[in-house]
């Protein structure tokens, strides 16, 4: 989800806190629980620093192991430890526990958009990533910003949001029978599929799918039970090339391949240099696929500059690669 919705989820945490009788008992505990919970729904994203390094870095590691089994543990900890510091005789089993909460909605609820997190590394590396749920979901994050007007004008914090969370469970059950349609439609239009790519977007009833069959990708949307089609390519996999060989020794291209699983690729030669472009199929926008990762190559097949990202425009793009080469 976006930091917005994880911010206004930390305060739903910290609000259904004060139906625990010991912070509610305790003013300072239930301030230290909401600062804990506010704390802990951002944890797991502080990878976000890894873009001062390069969008490789970012690409391959945001969600990894800040979302993983052994940081969901870890985070809470440090978060407690660091506020008792700061708020010594506070109750530490009642503000790990709630903090503890806020850091696994976090990671929970990510798994529920089409980047995906490794929530169950070490024990499997595979990132998981349900589709039904777009990263900034209208209706959870403007929900959440009723129930925090509904408690700042009377009604009792910990209900509020207790029955919030009541009613995302339908929605959220509501958008996995959506998106279940959606691949029993595409399965039946193309039986012989062997991959169905299904992401949200912003519009409850718009869908991006992309399928693969053993010959051929098509890239459509979904507007209810009904595909409209926009392209289709021949299902080319990667072939053992000397140019694409180099090319795959790259990081950005390195780090795009880890994130994408749906994508068409093109080697092309411009005027001194060979350029290998790959393309993610999943986020085409007004006729436009935005997310690429492109190598520059010279003659002797040395790498010139890359860039993996989200790019608008072909102008762009030259003066990223322009910036990499220098």
């Amino acid at each position: 989800m976006d930091t917005g919705t994880h911010v206004v989820m930390g305060i739903a945490i910290g609000s259904i806190a004060t139906l625990d009788p010991v912070v509610a008992n305790d003013p300072l505990l239930a301030q230290t629980v909401m600062l804990g919970a506010l704390i802990g729904s951002q944890a797991p994203d502080f990878d976000t620093i890894l873009k001062l390094k390069n969008n490789a870095k970012y690409i391959r590691n945001h969600r990894g192991i800040t979302h993983s089994i052994p940081a969901v543990l870890l985070w809470p900890i440090l978060i407690t430890t660091a506020l008792v510091l700061f708020f010594p005789g506070v109750n530490i089993l009642h503000l790990w526990l709630w903090t503890f909460l806020a850091v696994f909605l976090h990671v929970f609820v990510d798994i529920f958009n089409a980047y995906g997190t490794q929530a169950l590394y070490p024990i499997k590396k595979k990132w998981i990533a349900l589709g039904v749920i777009y990263i900034l979901d209208p209706f959870i994050f403007l929900s959440h910003i009723a129930a925090i007007i509904l408690w700042q004008i009377g009604t009792h914090q910990g209900y509020t949001f207790l029955g919030l969370y009541g009613i995302l469970i339908f929605y959220y059950l509501w958008r996995f029978y959506a998106r279940n349609q959606i691949y029993k439609k595409a399965k039946q239009e193309h039986p012989d599929a062997s991959h169905v790519f299904i992401s949200p977007s912003y519009n409850w009833k718009r869908w991006h799918v992309v399928i693969r069959t053993p010959k051929m990708m098509y890239v459509a949307q979904a507007i209810d039970d009904h595909l409209n089609y926009f392209e289709s390519y021949p299902f080319e996999p990667i072939p053992n090339d000397p140019i694409i060989n180099a090319a795959l020794k790259d990081d950005n291209l390195a780090a795009f391949l880890s994130f994408s699983p749906s994508y068409r690729w093109e080697v092309v030669y411009e005027e001194d240099h060979h350029e290998v472009r790959f393309v993610d199929l999943r986020y085409r926008s007004k006729g436009h696929y935005p997310f690429v990762a492109i190598v520059k190559l010279d003659d002797n097949l040395n790498i010139l500059s890359s860039y993996t990202g989200w790019i608008y425009s072909e102008e762009t793009l030259r003066k990223k690669l322009q910036f990499a080469t220098e």
